[in-house]
């Protein structure tokens, strides 16, 4: 959503970090089941996180308010990537986005189009709140009037509180270092001794408003978008805003820091909605569902260039898939801490558990993971963990060369779907599940459709395995911007011109708005786009757009 050394390994690592994975469990049940040319059913929606919502289903899309929005320039994205001298140049630049703030009423309309009961998208904390506790009416204003538009047209919203992108005044990347400690125009950030308790309240603060102020039109809760995600691009290498690399022995401890207050940010965010939304909109008999989403990926150990069964590969994964995946998670559903990444919990921190209605994990990419120098010389990939990664051949044998995505350099992993639910439903048992994001990025509309299918196939396996699963958001509405990938990745079901603004509808539309309507795979359905064969070739035209 998806994911950073040198400038090439950066722009793919935090792509596989960005928008996401595991085995082919069950693979032979899908098989047949498409042989035998079964459909599948969906159930009507439910509550996202109470009893009475298991079982039930939804199908929703999804966006991000940083990758989409224009007319955002205090976002620290803008000015990251923004060329100089006005901005650091460190990015392709994000601009206007694909025009989604000023066109936002427009496009509740295409969201109604596709048949789906929700919708996810961001309120942009910048925006809200561009300068310290100076509060843009017009925006909250701006943000009422979306979701009245979706309550009319019977589509439920789900909000993302923090989506990778902060006020320019919480971590100005022009300062990393903070010379002159915390301002109200630049709080130092989430790793700074003082500064860092600042940003906790902050974002509870801005949690509180939003749930006070839309909590009677809005029950569902993403406080932080794949948390992991962020600290890696943001914290651990400097890929992105605010840009500090200290994921190495001399500043393990400013990463773990900025992780820790993170973790008590989400903590801080779930009791301030709590707190406010005083309405169950939806009639669940929860004033509020409140989550957070997590990056997973299909790890595969690898040496030299093949499935590894090496214990030091095998373990090298285990510890990234911790990493990445499970200790944030881990922190809030056992109140643990891995102080020095190296496995073994260190603090226990009991305030930190009950803070999680629900979760959604979010998978796209097959990635190798090996011990170092598995796969040639050099330093690790990711220094203290001691791990490298590899995303593509050779070092990485392919699953099926079809499933590359050229625009972002992996290898889709839509058959790893079932298996990494059941790995989440077992490893957080009584918390329900909820795919917040899937896609792929593709100029044919064939491939984005096969995708669609055999990722549903996936969730209706492990349903059918007895993991709690709720529901699968689409990503993404519209093509967006794709952090350090810029404009090159298209996911929308809606292609964008960013000359024009024109959302142009893909092939996918279709066949998504039927799969949403009728809430099904049919058999023909699954005969034309699912099961575990090759994908369309990666070919732009017309036809499949």
């Amino acid at each position: 959503m998806k994911r950073l050394i040198g400038t090439t390994l950066a722009a793919t690592l935090l792509a596989v970090v960005l928008i996401p994975g595991t085995s082919a469990q069950g693979r032979t049940m899908v098989e047949e089941g498409r042989t035998r040319g079964e459909a599948v059913s969906f159930p009507g929606i439910g509550s996202l996180s109470q009893p009475s919502g298991k079982g039930s289903f939804r199908f929703g899309v999804s966006s991000s308010a940083t990758q989409i929005e224009d007319r955002n320039e205090n976002n620290d994205w803008y000015l990251w990537s923004k060329p100089a001298p006005e901005g650091l140049g460190k990015s392709p630049f994000v601009g206007d986005g694909v025009g989604g703030y000023t066109r936002a009423l427009d496009d509740v309309g295409l969201v109604k189009d596709l048949n789906v009961d929700s919708y996810r998208f961001g309120i942009e904390w910048s925006r809200v709140e561009p300068q310290r506790n100076k509060i843009d009416e017009a925006a909250l204003d701006h943000y009422g009037k979306q979701l009245d538009a979706l309550a009319a047209k019977g589509i439920r919203p789900m909000i993302t509180l923090h989506h990778f992108a902060n006020p320019v005044w919480v971590d100005d990347p022009r300062d990393p270092e903070c010379k002159n400690g915390p301002s109200d125009t630049n709080l130092c950030g989430l790793d700074h001794p003082q500064g860092g308790e600042l940003v906790v309240k902050e974002m509870a603060e801005f949690a509180k408003l939003i749930a006070a102020r839309f909590g009677d039109r809005v029950d569902e809760w993403v406080t932080l978008n794949e948390p992991m995600v962020y600290m890696t691009f943001a914290h651990a290498f400097g890929a992105g805003p605010p840009g500090k690399a200290n994921l190495n022995t001399a500043n393990l401890s400013k990463f773990t820091m900025a992780q820790r207050r993170y973790i008590m940010a989400h903590v801080a965010m779930y009791k301030a909605i709590k707190s406010a939304d005083r309405v169950d909109a939806d009639r669940d008999g929860a004033t509020s569902s409140v989550g957070l989403t997590v990056g997973a990926q299909e790890y595969v150990p690898i040496r030299n260039g093949r499935i590894s069964n090496d214990p030091r590969d095998i373990a090298a994964r285990d510890r990234y898939r911790q990493y990445t995946d499970y200790g944030f998670v881990d922190a809030l559903w056992r109140g643990t801490f891995d102080n020095d990444l190296d496995g073994t919990v260190d603090e226990q921190h009991p305030e930190w558990t009950g803070t999680l209605d629900w979760l959604g994990p979010q998978l796209y990419a097959r990635i190798g993971v090996s011990a170092p120098g598995a796969s040639g010389g050099g330093d690790p990939s990711y220094p203290v963990l001691d791990v490298d990664l590899c995303t593509t051949a050779p070092c990485l044998p392919y699953k099926d060369p079809s499933y590359f995505v050229p625009a972002m350099n992996y290898e889709a992993s839509a058959q790893g779907m079932a298996g990494v639910l059941k790995e989440y439903g077992n490893r957080y048992r009584g918390l329900p599940l909820l795919v917040s994001e899937s896609g792929i990025a593709t100029e044919n509309g064939t491939r984005r459709s096969q995708h669609i299918v055999r990722t549903l196939e996936q969730i209706s396996q492990a349903r059918a395995a007895g993991v709690d699963v709720r529901g699968y958001y689409h990503w993404s509405l519209l093509d967006n911007f794709e952090w350090l990938s810029g404009y090159s990745a298209r996911f929308g079901l809606y292609q964008v011109d960013r000359t024009t603004m024109e959302r142009i509808p893909t092939s996918s539309v279709p066949v998504y708005r039927q799969i949403a309507g009728s809430r099904s795979l049919s058999s023909q359905t699954r005969q034309e786009f699912g099961g575990t064969g090759p994908f369309a070739p990666e070919t732009a035209s017309s036809t499949a757009r």
